[in-house]
C-alpha cells in the first residue's frame, strides 16, 4: 500500500472512532471521520477505564488528560425505597478496589479528551464531518468507495465502522443487525441532571435496587450529577421503540426514594441515552477493506464494564497492525483480530454470566450481589483493603 493510498474513512465520532482517528494519524494515515449526529455528545454513564485501554491511552499520550476527569466518590450509598441507607462504602475503599491503574470516568469525558487530542494534532491529516452518515459501500481490490447520505463518494484504502451498537456500516457490509444481536433482556437510560435531588449528598454516588431495576445518582463534580437507570425487560426492542420518555416513567414511576425528582427532569434533559443492553456476536470483524471496531464489532456491554477500554485498545492495536504490514491489509486485519478477539469474547462471556446480578429480581440475588460491598463497608475490612492495595484516603 503506497503512501498515496493511506487514507481511511472512519464512521462514528464516539470513543472507538476518535481513538481510531488518533492512532491512524500517528501512523501517518489521512483520516476522514463521518458522524451522523449534528454535533458532539456529552455526558453518558460512568465507566471503569482500565486494563488494555489504560495502557493504550498511555501510549497515545492522552492518559494525563483522562486522569484529570477521574471521578473520585467520597462515598457510595446503597439505599432503601424510603431513602434510608442500607450500607455505605467509603471513597478510599472504592478507590482501593479499583486499583491504581484504573479510572472511573464518564464516557462523554473520554470522547472529549480524544476529540481534543485529534483536533490539536499538528499533522492536519484528520477531518471530522458532523451531520454526515453513510448510505452505500462498494469495494474492489484497490480501494473502497463510501457513499455518504448527501451523495458524496469518498475513496479510501480502509473503511472503519466504529458507529456503535446499531452500526450502519455493519448492516451495509455484514448483514442485518438481527442476525448478530444478542439481547440480554435489560435496558439502560442515562442523562445529566440539572439539579442534584434532595437526599443525595454532594460528592456521593447513591443507588437503589429493587424488583429488577436500579436507579443511581452519580456525582460527577460540584453540583453535577448523572441519573442512571437499568432495568429488566422481556421485550427490549419494544421498550426501545417507545423511547425513554415513555418507558422510564412506566418502569420507575412507583419506585420511591428520589425517582420522582429525577423523572421530573427527564423531559427537560438536553440529551438522553437510552438503549437495549445487547452484545454483537460477529464471526469476522473484517470483510475486504471494511473493518468493524468497538461496539459495532463486539459490544461487551456495561455488565462487563470494559467497552470503552476495549475500544481504545482495539484502535491502538489496529494502528500497530497497519504499521507492521503497510502493504498487506488482509494480514494486518487478520493479526489485529487475532489479538483483540480473545479478550472481547472473554468480556462478552463475563457480561452474560453476571447479567442476573445486575438488577436482581428477588431479595436473595440482591443480597448475593451486595455481599462483597457489604463486607467492604465494614471498617476493619475497609482498612485492610486500603493497606493491601497501598492506597490512602
Amino acid at each position: 500500500m503506497t503512501t498515496h493510498h493511506r487514507r481511511a474513512v472512519v464512521v462514528g465520532a464516539g470513543i472507538a472512532g476518535l481513538a481510531t482517528a488518533l492512532r491512524l494519524d500517528r501512523a501517518d494515515w489521512e483520516v476522514l471521520v463521518v458522524e451522523r449526529a449534528a454535533g458532539r455528545r456529552s455526558g453518558g454513564y460512568a465507566v471503569t477505564f482500565a486494563g488494555q485501554g489504560y495502557d493504550a491511552a498511555e501510549r497515545l499520550g492522552v492518559l494525563p488528560r483522562l486522569a484529570e476527569r477521574h471521578i473520585t466518590p467520597d462515598r457510595m450509598d446503597y439505599v432503601r425505597p424510603d431513602g434510608r441507607t442500607r450500607f455505605s462504602v467509603p471513597g478510599p475503599t472504592v478507590r482501593a478496589m479499583m486499583g491504581s491503574r484504573s479510572l472511573n470516568i464518564l464516557r462523554g469525558d473520554i470522547e472529549d479528551v480524544l476529540y481534543t487530542a485529534v483536533t490539536d494534532a499538528a499533522s492536519g491529516r484528520v477531518e471530522i464531518r458532523f451531520g454526515s452518515g453513510i448510505a452505500d459501500v462498494r469495494q474492489d481490490p484497490d480501494g473502497v468507495d463510501v457513499t455518504l447520505d448527501d451523495g458524496t463518494v469518498e475513496r479510501a484504502a480502509l473503511l472503519v465502522g466504529a458507529d456503535g451498537l446499531h452500526s450502519t456500516t455493519r448492516r451495509l457490509v455484514f448483514g442485518p443487525e438481527e442476525d448478530v444481536r444478542l439481547d440480554l433482556d435489560h435496558m439502560v437510560g442515562v442523562f445529566m441532571l440539572d439539579q442534584v435531588p434532595d437526599g443525595v449528598e454532594p460528592g456521593v454516588t447513591a443507588s437503589l435496587t429493587d424488583t429488577g431495576r436500579t436507579l443511581a445518582v452519580v456525582s460527577v463534580g460540584p453540583e453535577r450529577a448523572v441519573a442512571f437507570f437499568g432495568y429488566r425487560t422481556d421485550h427490549p426492542q419494544d421498550e426501545l421503540a417507545e423511547g425513554p420518555r415513555v418507558a422510564l416513567p412506566r418502569a420507575y414511576g412507583d419506585m420511591g426514594w428520589v425517582a420522582p425528582q429525577v423523572l421530573a427532569q427527564l423531559d427537560g434533559a438536553e440529551s438522553v441515552y437510552f438503549d437495549t443492553i445487547s452484545q454483537m456476536v460477529v464471526d469476522r470483524w473484517s470483510r475486504g477493506r471494511v473493518v468493524l471496531l468497538g461496539d459495532a464489532a463486539w459490544c461487551v456491554t456495561l455488565f462487563a464494564g470494559y467497552g470503552s477500554s476495549l475500544a481504545v485498545a482495539g484502535a491502538d492495536a489496529l494502528g500497530s497492525a497497519l504499521e507492521r504490514h503497510p502493504d498487506d491489509l488482509p494480514t494486518a486485519l487478520h493479526e489485529w483480530e487475532a489479538e483483540i478477539r480473545p479478550e472481547a469474547e472473554r468480556k462478552q462471556q463475563l457480561g452474560r454470566q453476571v447479567k442476573g446480578l445486575y438488577a436482581p429480581a428477588d431479595p436473595f440475588r440482591l443480597w448475593l450481589r451486595d455481599l462483597p460491598l457489604r463486607l467492604a463497608s465494614f471498617r476493619p475490612v475497609s482498612a485492610l483493603l486500603q493497606r493491601r492495595l497501598q492506597l490512602t484516603s
